[in-house]
C-alpha cells in the first residue's frame, strides 16, 4: 500500500513543468531591451529636408532641431525660437558633450535662420553639428 502512494507521487511531480525559469529569462530579456533601448526627444514638426548627395549615418543619441517653413525653431515638440534653443542644447549637452546636434531644416527655410541656428549651438557648446537631408 504504501509503495502506490509513493510511485503515484513522484509520477505527479514528474508530469509538473517548473516554469520559474522561463519567467525568469523573459524578465531579464524586458530588462535588456529596455536598457538598451535608445531614446530620441524627435522634434515634433513634420517638415520636408532637401535632399543632398553626400549622407552620413549618425549615432543614435542626438539632438534633433527642426526649422519650419516659416522659420521656427522647435525642439521637443515645443517652438523655442533662436532666443531660447540655445539654454536647451546647453542643458542636453551638459549630460554628454559628445552629443552631435543634427538640425532638419525644411526645404523652405530661409538659409539665415539654418545659419544663426547652427552660431546659436556653437555658442551653446556643440561640437558636432550637422544638417538632415533626404539621401
Amino acid at each position: 500500500m504504501m509503495k502506490n502512494k509513493k510511485s503515484a507521487s513522484s509520477s505527479e511531480a514528474a508530469g509538473d513543468i517548473n516554469i520559474s525559469p522561463l519567467i525568469d529569462m523573459v524578465f531579464i530579456l524586458l530588462i535588456f531591451f529596455i536598457v538598451t533601448t535608445v531614446f530620441v526627444k524627435e522634434p515634433g514638426v513634420e517638415i520636408q529636408k532637401p535632399s543632398a548627395v553626400n549622407s552620413l549615418d549618425l549615432p543614435k543619441n542626438v539632438i534633433l532641431i527642426a526649422v519650419t517653413d516659416q522659420n521656427n525653431i522647435f525642439y521637443g515638440g515645443r517652438d523655442y525660437g533662436l532666443g531660447g534653443i540655445r539654454s536647451q542644447v546647453r542643458r542636453v549637452l551638459a549630460g554628454n558633450e559628445n552629443y552631435p546636434v543634427i538640425i532638419q531644416a525644411d526645404q523652405n527655410a530661409q538659409a539665415g535662420t539654418v545659419v544663426r541656428l547652427v552660431d546659436e549651438c556653437k555658442l551653446a557648446k556643440a561640437n558636432q553639428i550637422y544638417v538632415s537631408t533626404l539621401n
